[in-house]
């Protein structure tokens, strides 16, 4: 902890990769770990155009439940450190596979959402967009261009946003520092930008083994060790006191 601290008070630039273990705190299922998302469901069923196209009333049912998740949560302490740390270094910038939409919730500006988000759907003729405040009833699935509304999330076999891995990587090349945050890592093309820049200190925050390579390893959830981080960096202390 106290070499993750003094890693970052020498850096100008910080790069941070979030994944769902980021949430966890906030009441939020991972998809690979215990109690998991794919350990009761099939990612190929659920979160792949072929799924889709096959049953897309049951991709929205479990998408609609989602975002009901969602809306009840809140930041945990660690979305909370990341945003108060922005300010504190002449470039920081987060990247996340999350598409919970708890970093920018909390306070953290301009987040690259590598996976998308769930604020909106769209059509997969016209492209037009839609709200997804609420969800989506049965009966909007289908748009009145003759095409069907999905959610604005990569699913497996798509391309990233367009821009988002560029502004990423690019990120990810210029830091002094790059946190890894409650991923495995084992995503990709995202799990790239964990080790793409073999310069800088990579610290991975994470409860359990997750990114391969790393420099320094906290082996805490990020609601504990980020605020305590955050801390050294204003008061110069790891200890919580």
């Amino acid at each position: 902890m106290d070499e993750a601290a003094a890693a970052l008070k020498g850096a100008r630039s910080v790069f941070v990769l979030t994944g769902a273990g980021m949430s966890a705190e906030s009441g939020l299922p991972t998809f690979r770990g215990a109690g998991g998302y794919w350990q009761s469901h099939r990612f190929e069923d659920l979160a792949s155009p072929q799924g889709f196209a096959r049953d897309p009333q049951l991709v929205w049912r479990w998408y609609n439940e989602r975002i009901r998740a969602y809306a009840d949560a809140r930041p945990n302490a660690g979305h909370e450190a990341l945003a108060r740390m922005q300010d504190r270094f002449e470039r920081f910038t987060i990247a996340t596979q999350n598409v919970d939409s708890l970093h920018a919730r909390a306070g953290s500006r301009d987040v690259i959402e590598l996976h998308g988000h769930l604020r909106e759907a769209r059509c997969t003729k016209c492209e037009a967009p839609r709200s997804l405040e609420g969800g989506l009833p049965d009966d909007e699935l289908h748009h009145t261009c003759g095409g069907m509304m999905r959610p604005c999330v990569v699913w497996f076999g798509e391309q990233l946003p367009e821009g988002a891995w560029e502004r990423a990587a690019q990120a990810a090349m210029d830091a002094d520092v790059v946190l890894v945050v409650g991923t495995s890592a084992v995503v990709y093309p995202a799990a790239a930008l964990a080790s793409v820049n073999e310069r800088a200190c990579i610290i991975e925050i994470n409860p359990d083994a997750g990114a391969a390579g790393a420099h320094l390893t906290i082996r805490e959830p990020a609601g504990v060790a980020l605020p305590r981080i955050e801390r050294a960096l204003r008061v110069g202390r790891t200890d919580g006191r």
